[in-house]
């Protein structure tokens, strides 16, 4: 097995290629040097009559990645080519993925939020297990909802993807299932056999996958799923806070939650969300190239990181502060293309 230089394990075994970020002490978060590895690897796979498939997981059983480095990202507010070179070349992966031809299974074991969404959404099969726990929590952090989910989470079930975009909450593998996020649940203590399974080539890979696929349990997320489909099927964040304020227990709960995560950020996902239920994956992507383009000279993705993972004080100061104060106006400039240019694929 190579262990490359940028924390990425490419490892070929009978007709599998087995791609492992391997950063557990950082929970697997991605850095553009993995994604440029990952996507190099996906490129090679492509022409390789030898490969039938590719495997992606992570190191560990904390996480399969949670995430992009956002610690480094807030470092690079100075540097536009390092900013945008990041996202480009991560939502670059993200399209690869989406488009690839042969079967792409992602193993979520463990953490899988932001950065490891885009490595896991778009894949043909999804494996939950016991230990995934599953987020979009970029609101809290002044970041828009990305990596292509804008695409994804609105062809969920109803209004689950909104409901996931806003507001960051957490799912557990019965819940995944449910929601179509995972295409199967499989044990942790059943991912030897799965490995093996896969790199055999005996079987197609949905035959093995049924064969091991367990029942995750009852999806908590069922309960409340009426509630979500009404209360997010607004098209402004005041009328889904509005609505939500009004309704029971769990649903101010959410409204409380909500009030938390940057006006700004909540306000350019959803528009984003909206507009990509309509978009390709392409499109999508590129919409979300844009905005992240532009958060580069704002204010909340980088007191969104000092509060939650710099200083910890977990007390963001959002500019502007309120929903309210964000207009359709001052959303605007987030669509402009930048002025390196647009995302483009090849």
């Amino acid at each position: 097995m190579t262990l490359e230089p940028n924390d990425v394990r490419i490892d070929r075994r009978g007709r599998a290629l087995f791609v492992t970020l391997d950063r557990p002490a950082a929970l697997n978060a991605l850095t553009r040097a993995m994604a440029n590895t990952i996507q190099a690897a996906l490129y090679d796979s492509i022409g390789d009559a030898d490969v039938a498939l590719v495997v992606v997981e992570g190191a560990g059983d904390r996480a399969f990645c949670a995430g992009g480095d956002v610690v480094a990202m807030h470092a690079s507010r100075d540097d536009a080519a390092a900013w945008e070179g990041f996202f480009r070349d991560e939502y670059r992966m993200n399209q690869t993925i989406a488009r690839y031809p042969d079967a792409y299974v992602a193993i979520l074991d463990g953490v899988t939020m932001g950065g490891g969404v885009g490595l896991s959404i778009h894949g043909r099969f999804r494996v939950a297990t016991e230990r995934t726990l599953f987020a979009m929590p970029e609101t809290a952090i002044g970041m828009v909802a990305d990596v292509g989910s804008t695409h994804a989470l609105p062809r969920l079930p109803g209004e689950i993807g909104t409901w996931l975009a806003l507001t960051g909450a957490r799912l557990k593998a019965a819940d995944c299932v449910y929601a179509g996020i995972a295409t199967h649940h499989v044990p942790a203590d059943r991912l030897p056999l799965l490995r093996d399974l896969l790199a055999d080539g005996d079987e197609p890979v949905e035959t093995v996958l049924a064969t091991l696929h367990a029942d995750a349990g009852e999806p908590p997320l069922a309960t409340v799923r009426d509630a979500i489909d009404f209360h997010f099927a607004h098209d402004t964040v005041e009328a889904i806070v509005a609505s939500l304020s009004e309704g029971d227990d769990w649903a101010q709960s959410t409204a409380a939650a909500l009030a938390a995560m940057s006006p700004t950020a909540l306000k350019l996902t959803l528009r984003a969300v909206r507009a990509g239920a309509g978009e390709t994956i392409e499109g999508a992507l590129r919409t979300e190239y844009r905005i992240v383009s532009h958060l580069r000279g704002g204010h909340d993705f980088f007191e969104g990181v000092r509060a939650l993972l710099v200083d910890k004080d977990k007390s963001p100061k959002w500019a502007p502060a309120t929903l309210a104060e964000v207009s359709d106006a001052d959303l605007d400039p987030y669509s402009a293309e930048p002025a390196s240019g647009d995302l483009s694929f090849d």
